[in-house]
């Protein structure tokens, strides 16, 4: 019955505050669409250009460093993280509030001092990851022969590293960072309730603990078609990266 509900856009009624679960999830989706878009903003940025950089001076103390600094990032709990950022630069320093959403709509300046705590710990935790894969997928092209083709040509090293050998890495790069922003979508869950951030995670936490079964699977149901959506997105934007990967007569 409750499948047959959804399939007509009907994914029932909150138990707790009689609302329409549909009505719910979308008022809460912006805040936290916004906390994974600039989590990945953030993660990318660093992850992309650190692991550059790490795989064109391989084997040296930069390469070292970011590894080290990548491992870091993949094993710290992000909770720790978050905890630690509070303390740090919202208790110990004032910078920065701890908790609350403010929409861009209505004070773009407040909501980006709200969203850049969370947005730092959530991408901070992802960008180890990310670094790790760019760095072997840069290390693999800058040995393949159109890259020594390249050189030969006499192009510059940047060039070379940016314009060649990191836009077919950025393949890989693209569908574990599509993957990781499906997840960034569930996995938001500790962080919105450290920093009190309004969106699905924090929802799901309240419907877990009021038993709100309808509330809990409506945001089960709907993070999974948003992962489909996303990896979807993901495959549609190789043919742009690189344009040798085409559907041609049906192949």
């Amino acid at each position: 019955s409750w499948i047959g509900g959804v399939v007509s856009g009907d994914f029932g009624e909150s138990v707790t505050t009689g609302e329409p679960v549909l009505k719910l999830i979308l008022e809460k989706l912006p805040a936290t669409l916004l906390l994974a878009f600039a989590s990945i903003l953030v993660s990318v940025f660093i992850a992309v250009f650190a692991g550059t950089i790490a795989a064109v001076n391989k084997g040296n103390w930069t390469d070292m460093s970011v590894l080290v600094l990548a491992l870091a990032g993949i094993s710290v709990p992000v909770f720790w993280i978050a905890i630690l950022a509070v303390l740090a630069v919202s208790v110990t320093w004032p910078i920065f509030p701890s908790i609350g959403y403010v929409s861009p709509l209505e004070d773009p300046m407040a909501a980006l001092r709200h969203l850049t705590l969370p947005a730092l710990c959530m991408g901070t935790a992802l960008a180890g990851a990310i670094a790790r894969m760019t760095r072997s997928e840069m290390i693999e092209q800058l040995g393949k022969d159109y890259i020594i083709t390249a050189r030969a040509k006499g192009l510059s090293p940047r060039e070379v590293t940016y314009r060649h050998a990191l836009r077919n890495s950025l393949i890989t790069v693209v569908t574990f960072t599509g993957l990781e922003l499906g997840t960034l979508l569930g996995g938001a869950i500790i962080v919105e309730t450290i920093f009190a951030w309004p969106g699905l995670g924090f929802t799901a936490i309240q419907a877990i603990f009021s038993r709100d079964y309808p509330m809990v699977q409506g945001i089960v149901l709907f993070l999974a078609f948003f992962f489909v959506f996303v990896n979807l997105l993901v495959d549609i934007s190789y043919t742009f990266l690189n344009p040798q990967i085409r559907l041609d007569n049906g192949k």
